[in-house]
């Protein structure tokens, strides 16, 4: 009797696979920031795979929202589905970010601890790749999302500690060379590292929202 009403009613988006997409997309952009940290790899091929991943991103996030404001049965909450396709977004953005600033600055060589941050980004968002397939049974799979999303925000801290560490050292090295443009431009690449750490942080906490809902 209501089958052709049903047959009206837009069903729920596959939000799940674009939220793996741009997680997938995000790991490989993340790689290609530490291969530039470590100095390993062509360059301009690592700077365009972080740019060609970032637009690939930015489509997904595109068909979210489009299915967002078309889908009657959405899994979560809109605006859960919007805060966690956006935090996936910024880190991805961020990512971009550094890359466009060593590109800016000619940055070839990076201190140890720009390394070590960016060996925890790349944990960190492999992390968050593991969580997305999860996703698809927030109830089933609560507590290894939690455990997940636990060992996201620890690594933030600790990319925190590194940070504050490598900015002591670029300053006393500043202070001892005399070099000021070094230092800047040190300090700001520090700086884009740290804002990967942050916008992943924000990831754990959305995906640890949808779970205290939804679980």
């Amino acid at each position: 009797m209501f089958g052709w009403f049903q047959r009206l009613i837009p069903q729920a988006g596959d939000f799940f696979s674009m939220f793996e997409r741009h997680s997938a997309a995000t790991v490989v952009a993340a790689d290609a920031l530490l291969k530039l940290a470590q100095g390993e790899g062509d360059r301009h091929i690592l700077l365009s795979t972080i740019r060609e991943k970032e637009h690939a991103a930015d489509e997904v996030i595109r068909e979210v929202l489009k299915e967002v404001r078309k889908t009657f049965l959405t899994p979560f909450d809109r605006g859960a589905i919007i805060d966690l396709i956006v935090a996936l977004d910024d880190t991805i953005d961020e990512i971009q970010g550094f890359a466009s600033a060593i590109e800016l600055y000619d940055k070839s060589d990076f201190d140890p601890d720009m390394k070590v941050m960016a060996e925890k980004i790349v944990d960190a968002v492999g992390l968050i790749d593991q969580c997305m397939p999860l996703m698809r049974d927030v109830i089933a799979n609560g507590a290894k999302l939690h455990a997940l999303t636990a060992r996201i925000v620890a690594i933030e801290g600790e990319v925190d500690i590194v940070h504050a560490r490598g900015l002591k050292e670029n300053y006393a090295r500043a202070v001892q060379d005399g070099d000021t443009l070094n230092f800047i431009v040190t300090r700001e690449i520090f700086k884009h590292l740290e804002r990967v750490a942050d916008a992943f942080e924000d990831v754990a906490n959305q995906i640890d929202g949808i779970v205290v809902d939804h679980a």
